[in-house]
């Protein structure tokens, strides 16, 4: 197979972007999660006890939506939902210790992701590109996290 002939070093980024995204979706697959799932899961491990609407908010999605996707991962006991002080209106939810432990090292993959990436740059070179996209990046519009 040919390889692809790029002449921008934009598309390089998005081919680097591609590999990248191509890792985290084969890590998450791989636990048999969507990559909603696992982005809700991860958020619950590091914001425990959040209410729907929040992780609905964080998410971007529809309560409606949230609720189908707890509902999936509570039957893999993955997250729990507790009521509040006997109000079941209110409800909490939380990672199990399950889900915490399918999700953890995600950061840890990534991570040796990006080493992958960037294993024919040396030091300087590495140092290099980030200044160079560090550059370029100041001057865009800010991403919402």
């Amino acid at each position: 197979m040919k390889e692809p002939e790029f002449t921008s070093s934009l598309e390089l980024v998005r081919w680097i972007g591609w590999a990248q995204k191509k890792s985290g979706e084969d890590w998450i697959r791989a636990r048999e999660l969507s990559h909603e799932q696992a982005f809700v899961l991860g958020y619950l491990v590091d914001n425990p006890g959040s209410i729907q609407r929040d992780i609905a908010a964080v998410s971007r999605t529809s309560a409606a939506s949230v609720s189908s996707l707890l509902q999936g991962l509570e039957r893999r006991d993955l997250v729990e939902r507790r009521t509040e002080d006997g109000d079941e209106r209110r409800k909490r939810v939380y990672a199990t210790p399950a889900g915490a432990e399918l999700i953890s090292g995600f950061e840890d993959a990534m991570a040796a992701t990006d080493d992958a990436i960037l294993a024919p740059l040396d030091g300087d070179e590495r140092a290099t590109l980030l200044a160079l996209l560090k550059k370029i990046t100041a001057e865009l519009p800010q991403p919402r996290r």
